[in-house]
Formats: C-alpha cells, structure tokens, sequence
C-alpha cells in the first residue's frame, strides 16, 4: 500500500535549486527524491499488490461486534426504541438528540440513482499481468505500452468490478433483456484506471449527443411511467426503426447476450477504440477484451420472467455466493492491437463505436487475467457509491476520436457531481486511488483530506512551488500529440454509414438455434409496439437489409405483410466469424454449476451420496430440494437436511436437476405437482436432467416428448437430448454422462413447445 511516509517531507528535502545558463537544474538530491515519489512510472515497484486496497478501506471499516451502541458523535445510546417524551403518553421532547440524528440520517441516507447502469452489483480482485504473453510482432509488452500494471507478472493490481443492467431502475429485476455494464477499476499505482464497458463489443449510436435522445426512448415512456426496464415499447423501437447506425446493436440486444446466465459467464468489452502508448511514445489502436473462464452462456426468455418473480436478484446473488462458496471467476484481458495505417484498410471506421473489429481480421492476444474473490462488507458504501470515468486513465493508455467515447469523457464527471452533490466524489474509500494524490484542490461539499501549507496555487514560491508537475520521464501523463487538422464542423464521416454489413456478419456468424431465439425476441419486442408503421418500419427498412429470410420470419410472428424482395442496401456478403456465437464459447467445465438433487423421505442414501461426492468433486454446487425444508429420512436410515422447499425455490434457479432412487422418495415426488413442475420445466428450458433408479418413474409421469429412459433391459447409462438414465447400480458411467451433459450448458436438440411447464 501506498502510504503517507513515502511522500515528500519538505522539513527533509533540499530546497535550493540550481541553475545553469538561467535555468532550473534539479539537484542530484532532489532528482533522487523525487523518483521515489509515488505517481512516478520508475518509483513503484512492490508498492501496490493484491492486498493494497483491501488495506486501504481496513482504516474506515467500523465492526459494531462486541461494542456500545453511539450516536455519530461518539455518545453512548441507553435507549433506541422509545423516544423522549413529557410522560410516557405525552408528546416527544425536541431535546431528544438521539431521535433527531437517527432520523435525519435516515431521511438523507439515498442518494440519485444513476440514469443508466442503476441495477447492479460488484465485488473485488484483483489483475495480473502473464509473463510472457504471445503478441506475435511484438517482443515485449512494453514495446507496446508504458502503462505499468502490464509489465510485471508478479504484481497483482487491486481491482473492483461492477457489474450492472442498462435500462432498469434500481429495484428493477436482474434478469430483463437488456445490455449488461462491465466497468472495473484498476487501483494502479499510477493512480486509476478505469475500463468502463458492456457485456457487449458495440453501442446503439455513433455520437454522444444522440444518447440523451436514446436513453429518453427506452426508458419507460413518460406519460405511463412504463414499462420498467424493458425496451419493448413503442417509443424505443420509433426511435430504433428511424436510426439505421442501430441495427448492429439491436442483433446483439435480440441475442442471447442480453440474457446472460450469470455475471460471471459474461465477456466484457471496451467497447471504444483506445490507445496504448509505449515509452517512445509510440501509439497504436486497442480494443480491449474480457473473456470469462466459465464460458458465455445464456438463460432463455420463459426462464428470465420467471427468476424476475422468484428471486429479482437472480445475478446479483449468485455472483455473491458464488464468491462466498470459495470459488474464484476469472476473465483473461485481451487486446486486438492494429496501427493507425492498417484501420485504414479496413472496410469500416475504427472510430465508429457500432462496429466491431472482428477477430478474423484482428485476433484477440491475451495479456493478463482478473480473478474476483472477495465480496463488499457494505453493498452502499463499496458498490453504490463506487463512481467510474473513462477519463480516468494512466500513463501508457490513451483515447482515440471516437465521438461516443469523447461525449463520455465530459459525461461521466459531470454525472457523478449531481449523483454525490460534490466534486470530491472521488475522496470516498471506494473511489480513492491507491497513488498518493497532491493538488491545489482544498474545498467543497464533504471535504475528507486535510490539506497543509498556505499555498493552493501555482506558481508559488510560498510553498517552493508544491506540488511540482511531473515530467513524462517521471510518470506525467502525456497525451498522444495526434496532429489535427480540420474545420469546425457538424456531420459525420461518410466512413460512419455503412450500417448493416455487420449487423449481416453477426446474423451470419450464428448457429441456428441462436438465429431462432433472435427471431423469437424480436416477435416478443415488437409485438409489444402499438403502431403498425414502427413495426413496417424495422423490418422493412432494417431487418430487410440485415437478411431476407430474417426479416420474413421477423414479419410472420407480428402481424406485418412479409417482404418479397431483399432489401435495397442488404449486403451480399456471407462472412462469418466463430467467435460471435456464445455456441462457440462453452468449456468443458460445470465448475459453479447449480444442481438441484429432488428426495423426499425414502430416497436412496447411495444414490444421493455418490451424486453429491461426483458433481461437487468436479466444483458443482449442489443443493438438495424437498416439498418442506427439514430432515429427510433415507431407505437406509440416513438423513439428509433440505437445503430449499418448492416454496422458496424453483428448476429455474438452477442449471441441473437429479432425481435419485428409492421407492417411497419418488412416490412422493410423483404426488407432487411442484416435483412434475421441476422436472418439465428443466426439460423445457433444455437443461440437464438425471434420473437413477425408480428416479426414472418421475420422468414417465411428466407429459415429456418421446425421450429414451433407460429401463431393466438397458445395458448401462442411456443418455439422449440431455437427459442421462441409468438403473445400473454402478454409477460411474451415469455420472460421467451427466457431467458432460452439464457442461454443454443447454440442450437445443430438443422439443419443448408442448411441453406444459
């Protein structure tokens, strides 16, 4: 941690300067002082690691174990129930200090929600760099950046990341079709760094100063005040169907992307082009990518609706006990680097913040990796109050002229002073640098530092001109000296209008059950939208010119005449790039996984033990559900605790089911109506389900589509569709099976329409 006794003690340090030939000339002591200054690219070697912050918020953790309850001043509290009266019947006294500073703090403890990103949760981890990452024409990474929280492989940059839904009020649901935020902050120590980005590589508009008019149109419409956290209104597709640069956005929106099954098998993007400058200050253009160890997988969209009634906090929760359970979520960084001669080449503007570069073009090279493993102490002080800026950036990252991503670096700031009511947001522990801060800025609402000496001002010679800039040699921040040359003006390159090239290549680049679910979403939006002509309007003006077939399938499921001809500005390309398919992005993994085991009492108690010890042995998490919470009672005597009852949970909060032996178990279940509802909606939402033994009894007596159950005649495990049976006592090859069906994710080779779930 970076602390006050390596920052410079003018009672310590020589104070005359030199000169040569009028000039000022730093002394060899002074030279040596200042280089051990934190802020300096040279000077802050092992003073950050993975602990720094984590020691930083310990100086303002309270913990009331053991302690007196106090007034915010320090005052003993003897009684907090009763306020002070003139007798015990008699009206409250004003004298009564405890009651007025409870309750005043209570009336202000909120504060503004943001306008976007409200709904949302974080945690800590922290970054590392890899040793020697692959950057095929580069030797080294700091040929291409000076930033320092990439150069060494065993510093581990502190980190927070929140992560968020778009639309949505605060108290909105987890799970709503929407776009997620991926914004982390790196508390380097070169100050902050902040990547503000999205669960999704591009934007719905070009220009910053289209966003007011974006977010006014998909936030609920202002005579009603709804709906809530959803697009599928006619005032967002009215805007959407008169903004071609959107159509790009709205293929990714329509996608599975915007359904993720968990914060943590999400990518993340920059979204922008940036810069990174190496210690020539030689720039290049970067995108910067994140990609999760445990995949990109979706829920489906009956799924979402449902979890938005049983727990509203699906993504928020489970990225807490997930955390909380001892696992760790990773994402590796990645960048695609390319010159500023090679964007040119391109058949699209780098600059434009609705394109992607893809990766058949530009492949993404690895660099790091962020872990997250530690949750917050206080979801208000840590992630409510934690405030990013994609101003904030160090030496070694630069921006480049994307007019989105210049409209945000105004944006940002200004939105926190009106969310915190003050410009010292940024003096909270959550948003406190680790790098020592030292400037003229003294004053205003809520002030934490106390700043010494006179002057607060530059130049001085009161103070000997402290605190001093910081030349690039020692860690000043140097912005690209990019040559400009143009007139003021208000348009828009002819680069920028090309709209549907690649909204094509991501129809294209899907499988086609992704295609089906796209189409599927834009019948539930649309079909939302009152007026006809909004309707006309995005499927012949945008969908035409994405793809023919598309646009017909799009037309036949809400109520518009389907076009007969291509549209006039369809591309006629057929590219394609594997990596934006979440198909493609599945690992042969089911660590975290939720897996729900359905007994009652009479299970069969080696049944259950074997699952148990399999699936958590692969890093599953498994959950045993009942009618009632309470002991069961196994055939062979044992007991097992019920971690849910039907009435606290569902098949939708879990990404699994198995249903063990034992006789008088799966009679009960059978009796249930909740057991049958488990089982027919897993196999609805084409997840995993395993049945062993008399386990299979509960299969047949839900309403399935024809699947094969493995029965006394079966030699071994019978797996079809993602449903593994098995009346084998050896459960080996069973487990086997079903741990890789787990691992697929979700089954589409399936037949769910009939199913009455």
């Amino acid at each position: 941690m970076v602390t006050d006794d390596s920052s410079r003690d003018d009672g310590e340090q020589e104070s005359e300067r030199s000169t040569d030939g009028g000039e000022e000339v730093e002394s060899e002591s002074e030279s040596e002082s200042r280089s051990s200054q934190p802020g300096t690219s040279d000077s802050h070697e092992g003073d950050v690691d993975e602990g720094s912050k984590q020691d930083q918020l310990d100086e303002v953790r309270e913990n009331p174990e053991g302690e007196y309850l106090t007034s915010d001043h320090g005052v003993r509290i003897s009684d907090t129930d009763n306020s002070l009266k003139a007798g015990e019947r008699g009206p409250t006294i004003m004298e009564d200090f405890h009651f007025r500073e409870k309750m005043t703090q209570f009336d202000h403890e909120s504060i503004p929600e943001r306008v976007v990103h409200a709904r949302g949760t974080g945690a800590h981890g922290y970054f590392q760099p890899y040793e020697d990452p692959d950057l095929e024409g580069f030797d080294d990474v700091s040929e291409l950046t000076k930033a320092s929280l990439f150069r060494d492989p065993d510093k581990k940059t502190p980190v927070f990341v929140r992560f968020s839904t778009v639309v949505g009020s605060r108290g909105s649901p987890d799970t709503v079709r929407d776009v997620r935020g991926f914004a982390t902050k790196f508390y380097t120590e070169e100050g902050n760094w902040d990547l503000v980005g999205n669960n999704m590589p591009v934007f719905f508009i070009q220009d910053a100063m289209e966003f007011p008019d974006l977010v006014h149109a998909i936030k609920p419409e202002p005579d009603d005040g709804t709906p809530q956290a959803s697009a599928a209104h006619d005032t967002f597709w009215d805007f959407a169907s008169l903004k071609p640069e959107i159509t790009h956005m709205i293929m990714w929106v329509l996608s599975g992307r915007a359904l993720p099954r968990a914060y943590r098998m999400m990518q993340g993007f920059g979204v922008h082009t940036f810069r990174l400058i190496n210690g020539e200050g030689d720039s290049r253009f970067v995108k910067f990518h994140w990609t999760p160890k445990y995949g990109t997988n979706q829920l489906v969209w009956d799924e979402t609706q449902k979890i938005a009634g049983k727990n509203p906090d699906f993504n928020r929760q489970d990225l807490y006990d997930v955390i909380e359970a001892g696992y760790e979520p990773e994402w590796e960084l990645g960048v695609q680097i390319f010159t500023e001669e090679e964007a040119d080449e391109f058949d699209f503007d780098v600059l434009d913040p609705t394109k992607i570069v893809p990766e058949t073009e530009v492949p993404v090279q690895p660099i790091g990796k962020m872990t997250i493993n530690e949750t917050p102490d206080n979801f208000f002080a840590e992630t409510e109050q934690v405030a990013f800026h994609p101003g904030n950036v160090v030496p070694g990252i630069d921006f480049s002229n994307d007019p989105l991503l210049q409209g945000r670096l105004f944006s940002y700031q200004d939105t926190q002073l009106n969310r915190f009511g003050s410009a010292n947001w940024d003096e909270i522990p959550i948003n406190r640098p680790l790098a020592d801060r030292h400037n003229n800025q003294r004053a205003g609402f809520m002030r934490q530092e106390i700043n010494a000496g006179k002057a607060s001002y530059k130049p001085n010679s009161i103070g000997d001109d402290d605190p001093q800039e910081a030349p690039e040699a020692k860690g000043g921040y140097e912005h690209h000296a990019e040559k400009i040359d143009g007139k003021k003006i208000r348009n828009r390159s002819e680069s920028f209008r090309t709209h549907f090239d690649q909204a094509r290549l991501f129809w294209n680049s899907m499988t086609d059950v992704e295609k089906q679910n796209i189409v599927e979403a834009a019948h539930f939006e649309l079909g939302k939208v009152d007026r006809v002509e909004i309707r006309e309007r995005m499927v012949y003006d945008m969908f035409n010119n994405v793809d023919h077939e598309f646009a017909r399938r799009v037309a036949e499921g809400i109520g518009i005449e389907p076009p007969e001809e291509p549209g006039d500005e369809m591309p006629d390309h057929d590219r394609e790039d594997p990596s934006l398919s979440m198909e493609n992005r599945t690992p042969d993994t089911i660590e975290t996984r939720k897996i729900a085991v359905l007994v009652d009492d009479g299970f069969d108690d080696e049944h259950v033990s074997e699952v148990k010890a399999t699936l958590e042995e692969e890093g599953a998490r498994v959950e045993i559900v009942s009618k009632v919470l309470g002991d069961k009672e196994g055939a062979d005597g044992g007991t097992i605790e019920a971690d849910e009852s039907h009435a606290t949970t569902g098949s939708i909060l879990f990404d699994a089911i198995v249903v063990p032996g034992g006789s008088d178990s799966v009679d009960a279940l059978v009796e249930q109506g909740d057991a049958k509802q488990f089982v027919a909606e897993t196999f609805k939402h084409y997840k995993p389900i395993a049945a062993l033994g008399e386990g299979t009894e509960l299969l047949e007596a839900v309403d399935l589509p024809e699947i094969e159950v493995a029965d006394d005649e079966s030699d071994g495990a019978v797996s079809e569709a993602g449903i593994v049976t098995s009346q084998d006592d050896d459960l080996e090859e069973t487990l086997e099976a079903f741990v890789d069906a787990v691992a697929e994710h979700r089954h589409w080779d399936r037949e769910p329409m009939e199913v009455p779930a």
